[in-house]
């Protein structure tokens, strides 16, 4: 998969969760605070990819002696 087909499929996600988050935890809500959220879930995903990436590539350089 490529990254665009892989932000296709996280928003689609973010925008389910977020309807979903907001409607069971706030059911009134604004949509401009639906789109807030689901903007947020899809930043998250994408800084705990790099987080972990950064971290799988410390454990995987060789060590220096």
């Amino acid at each position: 998969m490529n990254r665009f087909y892989i932000f296709l499929i996280r928003a689609g996600l973010g925008a389910f969760f977020a309807v979903l988050l907001s409607r069971i935890f706030y059911p009134h809500a604004n949509p401009a605070y639906m789109a807030g959220l689901g903007i947020f879930l899809v930043g998250m995903a994408y800084v705990l990819e790099a987080i972990r990436k950064s971290k799988s590539n410390e454990t995987n350089t060789p060590q220096k002696k």
